[in-house]
């Protein structure tokens, strides 16, 4: 099940899925709960980035917190001029704005992402 998710994903995105292990744009799924507000969850994945890779425009059904753990990416979020952050600086990102993240340096790029989400509605809605 978890495969069907990381192609769907990959798909969604735009990143190519191939038989090769190191894959453009991976993301990892950690966990998913029910917290105290009703009808949301918590969500958190970790995303790698290959150099030069972009997670094309999209949104999600609640807040998202990324933090970059290594490398360096750059966001556009929708109506903002872009933002560049290197490993240990956060972005947030509100409810259903539209953007793209970038890894704009040599290497790997990676960051968690923490969502706070409907629950039940799709993550990753890519923009029209």
């Amino acid at each position: 099940m978890k495969m069907i998710q990381a192609i769907a994903l990959a798909v969604v995105l735009g990143g190519a899925v191939t038989a090769h292990a190191e894959q453009p744009l991976q993301r990892t799924d950690l966990i998913k709960n029910d917290i105290d507000v009703p009808g949301h969850e918590v969500v958190q994945v970790r995303v790698d980035f290959a150099p030069g890779v972009l997670a094309p425009n999209h949104s999600h059904p609640g807040e998202e917190v990324a933090f970059v753990i290594e490398g360096t990416l750059e966001y556009q979020l929708e109506g903002r001029q872009p933002v560049t952050l290197k490993a240990g600086q956060s972005l947030f990102i509100p409810t259903g704005v539209a953007h793209s993240a970038k890894n704009v340096g040599s290497g790997k790029a990676s960051e968690l992402a923490t969502y706070i989400v409907r629950k039940g509605a799709p993550l990753v809605v890519p923009a029209k």
